[in-house]
C-alpha cells in the first residue's frame, strides 16, 4: 500500500491518500505535480482506496508539496510517516 501525503499552505498536518499500487500512486503523484505546475484543474479531488469512503477535495494553488510512501517500508517502521518541509518563495 502507498500513502500519497499532501502538504497544504498554513496547515499543520498532511492530508492523504492511498494506492495499492505503485502505477496508481505513481499517477496520483503526477496528477498533483501538474495541478500543481499550472493551476489546472482548480481543485484536485481525490479518493482514498484504502478508506473507501475518504474523498478530498482541494484547490491546486494551495498545494505546497507532495510526497508518496511505501506502507511496508523499513522507514515507517516506526508507526510514523516520514515527514518533508516545503519552501516556497513568495
Amino acid at each position: 500500500m502507498f500513502t500519497i501525503d499532501l502538504s497544504i499552505r498554513n496547515t499543520a498536518f498532511p492530508i492523504s491518500v492511498q494506492r495499492k499500487s505503485t502505477e496508481d500512486a505513481e499517477a496520483v503523484y503526477q496528477l498533483i505535480l501538474a495541478a500543481m505546475r499550472t493551476g489546472n484543474p482548480d481543485i484536485v479531488e481525490l479518493k482514498c482506496e484504502g478508506k473507501t469512503e475518504k474523498k478530498i477535495a482541494v484547490r491546486a494553488s494551495e498545494i505546497s508539496g507532495v510526497q508518496i510512501i511505501q506502507k511496508d517500508s523499513a522507514a515507517t517502521s516506526t508507526g510514523r510517516a516520514p515527514g518533508f518541509a516545503a519552501f516556497t518563495a513568495e
